[in-house]
């Protein structure tokens, strides 16, 4: 089952240079973007992910899982890695569910919300 990683291309950080010519978030996206395909996770771009206290925001998502959104990230290679690392454990686990020790180093600290899945439509 196939895990997304959602970026927010609108967010921005504190030291947002507004002279770069695009948003943190987009900047995020276009590094998450080739670390998530060469580890098959799929990735989309969303404008605003409602946390931009928080920004650079991301949603780890998958259906029949639970599902976080990570925040307070730089637009950095090694945060992209990291995000996409954690990304493709949540896509081996069955639940979602990916234990603290396995968790990239650059991930920790960065979890903001926990989502159970949603009820099956049966329930």
């Amino acid at each position: 089952m196939s895990t997304w990683i959602t970026i927010c291309d609108t967010c921005k950080t504190e030291s947002w240079d507004a002279a770069s010519g695009r948003t943190d978030g987009e900047a995020l996206a276009a590094l998450i973007e080739p670390a998530a395909a060469a580890r098959g996770v799929k990735t989309r771009r969303v404008s605003c992910l409602m946390g931009c206290k928080q920004g650079c925001n991301v949603a780890i998502q998958g259906a029949d899982k639970l599902n976080y959104t990570l925040g307070r990230f730089e637009p950095t290679a090694e945060a992209a890695e990291a995000i996409a690392d954690y990304a493709a454990l949540h896509q081996e686990s069955a639940t979602g569910q990916v234990p603290f020790r396995q968790w990239p180093q650059g991930v920790k600290g960065h979890f903001v919300t926990r989502h159970p899945p949603l009820p099956s439509e049966d329930a």
